[in-house]
């Protein structure tokens, strides 16, 4: 039976772990992330799980710490955003090399400079390309759901990579919503006991993790991650059915909202995603066939399915809450636009640049986006290709 409460991001990303009961946890405090690690303190020192927590000194140290632990056979979490991804990045590419499942919760904020501390998903996009597992969250309901289904995808025999679940800082992490939670034994039984085949603690079995490779070597080891990524993808679709079974939620690689005919679509990240499916409610009452396409499975990239999914598809915007700098388009735009042109689907595409740092993302500014849209249809003109939005020039 369906828990019904009233909790932040953070509280309810925090209680799904509780719920897994991971072996340890490794983290240092950084905003928005804080009260994960803070709640889930409390969790262990009530005895509501018997999760080794280890405090360190600073980012780097708890993904050293989760790289170990890991590698010993314990399932292993963290929390953290921003600056402390950062910290991380250089053994961020170590934990996917050596194939161990941990699991972040990352909460996006933007990175410095300038000092910022709201939501963009410069730090996500930052590490897009360390070989981990991304999943973004639009609402607290999903950051939950995310976070008791990240294991079962990570810790797949075919996957073994590790996954982050994202959710936006303060939007969703610190605000308050109604979620429905599952009951503890039905996410214990769902998400069962970590077995690795392979682990340093496993009696008379030699191996060793991050050992030096030599030219020989290098390049069998990327293509074997990358094989384990793009195995990820089928089996976030398969853990999603039965995570369906036990909650009555769907998801899947993404979410089309009003999209079946749309002559004007949004591809979008995040929580944004619920101001731009009101955007489309209201545009459709005015006759304007307007759709969304919400990524949730960012890495590995859906390219196949999204391109079929935007086929249709006259005059598109791809909504990029972080700059790239390279003065030509959003991590989000290079790949939207590559995965329609591998298929040869040429829409009139725009790519935004919005809610830097925070900012504002209204009805209203998301409207001017579906404006522009309609007046390239009406000129056959496209102007700029890349653009930023609500921003003072």
């Amino acid at each position: 039976m369906a828990i019904r409460d009233r909790l932040s991001g953070n509280e309810a990303v925090a209680n799904a772990m509780r719920q897994i009961n991971p072996d340890v946890m490794a983290a240092y405090p950084i905003t928005p992330s804080t009260e994960i690690p803070q709640y889930f303190t409390t969790f262990v020192s009530n005895g509501q799980v018997d999760t080794e927590f280890i405090p360190v000194e600073s980012e780097h140290s708890a993904m050293s710490a989760c790289i170990g632990s890991e590698a010993a056979g314990a399932r292993t979490i963290t929390a953290t955003s921003s600056c402390g991804l950062a910290l991380m990045w250089e053994v961020l590419n170590v934990a996917a090399s050596d194939r161990l499942p941990i699991c972040v919760a990352l909460v996006n904020r933007a990175l410095s400079g300038p000092i910022n501390i709201n939501c963009d998903h410069s730090d996500a996009m930052g590490a897009r390309n360390t070989g981990w597992i991304q999943v973004f969250s639009e609402n607290n309901q999903e950051a939950y759901d995310n976070m008791v289904m990240a294991y079962r995808i990570a810790e797949h025999p075919s996957v073994m990579t590790p996954i982050m679940v994202c959710q936006d800082g303060f939007i969703t992490s610190h605000a308050v919503e109604n979620i429905e939670l599952l009951e503890d034994k039905v996410v214990k039984d769902f998400v069962g006991e970590y077995e690795p085949e392979h682990y340093l603690l496993k009696d008379n079995e030699s191996i060793a993790y991050g050992p030096y490779a030599v030219t020989n070597y290098v390049m069998e080891a990327r293509r074997a991650q990358l094989e384990g990524l793009r195995n990820a993808k089928q089996v976030a679709l398969d853990v999603a059915r039965e995570f369906e079974q036990i909650s009555g939620r769907s998801y899947g690689l993404f979410e089309e909202y009003r999209l079946e005919d749309a002559d004007f679509a949004m591809v979008i990240i995040g929580s944004a995603a619920g101001t731009a499916k009101d955007t489309v409610d209201l545009l459709r009452d005015k006759g304007i066939k307007a759709g969304i396409l919400k990524i949730r499975l960012f890495r590995p990239f859906p390219a196949e399915e999204i391109a079929e999914a935007l086929k249709g598809v006259k005059y598109l915007a791809i909504m990029d809450r972080c700059e790239d700098f390279n003065g030509n388009c959003g991590p989000l735009g290079a790949e939207v636009r590559s995965a329609l042109y591998n298929k040869n689907y040429f829409p009139k595409t725009i790519n935004y640049c919005y809610g830097l740092g925070g900012r504002d993302v209204t009805v209203d500014s998301l409207t001017s986006v579906f404006d522009d849209l309609r007046k390239i249809e009406e000129t056959g003109e496209v102007g700029d290709v890349y653009r930023y939005l609500s921003v003072r020039e």
